[in-house]
């Protein structure tokens, strides 16, 4: 009986011991009698004891590996330092346990030999305002180069490109002429729009002025004619009122001596008597008599 208990709780124990619950971010690669025998994903396992083994548990999670910066040569024979971060996946757990010896190493040697490819047939210009391109060139070669170890490489990011100490003052120097080319240009544009303005302030001042003075001239006009028809209208009215009353001849005579009476005031040397002036009389006698009825 004692020996019934104890081979119980022995296998008790075994299968206990050999129970693993995989989570949702892991697989685990098993094997049996020491070759590849399933992979275990998310749930509830058990394994058998002594003849199965864990050969490797696997994280499923996007990985980011920054790797330290690599020398290469540029077209122009240029030594640079770059730097890259790969963001990878493990996609099969089973290439990735047997694909390759040491996976990152594996990854970390491909992307600095990929970089040196891309960056010889490359420029320094080009080098440094192409970091698009050579991402996605490193990307799509990483990608397919990793596929039979389970990997799949999702981005490569160039993270800083460091050129000879030389090359980084040349470029501050021709950085900073065009700083201070690009300011005269604005202040060149700025006088040119200044002066712009300036004179087309003065051309509306001009067109103003001279409308205003048009104007002007037509409102003088317009009350000269005005005034005009005004003293027209009240000679004409007063002509009217004297010939209503019958004094058109008398009238006449007597403005002709009023005329007389201003050309006679002492000043003048000659005065001209009109041959009928001797009817003057007459006339300013008709006129006393019409003014007393």
């Amino acid at each position: 009986m004692f020996i019934i208990i104890a081979v119980i709780a022995i296998v008790m124990i075994l299968i206990i011991t050999n129970i693993r619950i995989v989570s949702q971010s892991e697989a685990f690669v098993i094997e049996r009698l020491g070759g590849y025998n399933t992979t275990w994903n998310v749930g509830l396992h058990i394994k058998l004891p002594f003849l199965d083994r864990i050969s490797n548990k696997v994280s499923l999670k996007e990985k980011v590996f920054d790797f330290p910066p690599q020398p290469v040569i540029t077209k122009d024979n240029v030594t640079m330092m770059i730097d890259t971060v790969v963001y990878f996946q493990i996609t099969d757990p089973k290439l990735y346990t047997y694909g390759v010896e040491k996976p990152i190493n594996a990854l970390e040697n491909l992307s600095a030999t990929t970089l040196r490819n891309i960056i010889g047939e490359l420029e320094l210009d080009e080098s440094l305002t192409s970091r698009d391109v050579i991402n996605t060139k490193m990307r799509s070669i990483l990608d397919e180069a990793t596929d039979p170890w389970g990997i799949k490489v999702n981005r490569v990011e160039v993270k800083n490109i460091e050129p000879p100490q030389a090359i980084r003052e040349a470029m501050e120097k021709q950085m900073k002429a065009e700083r201070e080319r690009r300011e005269q240009i604005l202040i060149a544009e700025g006088h040119k729009q200044s002066a712009i303005l300036e004179a087309e302030g003065k051309k509306q001042a001009m067109i103003l002025s001279a409308e205003a003075e048009k104007e002007a001239a037509i409102q003088k006009a317009k009350g000269e004619a005005e005034a005009i028809l005004e003293v027209q209208k009240a000679t004409a009215d007063g002509l009217k009122m004297l010939k209503a009353v019958g004094m058109d001849e008398a009238v006449i005579k007597f403005r002709s001596l009023e005329t007389m009476e201003k050309a006679a005031n002492g000043q003048a040397t000659k005065i001209i008597v009109p041959a009928d002036f001797q009817n003057l009389a007459g006339v300013v006698s008709a006129i006393s008599e019409i003014g007393k009825k």
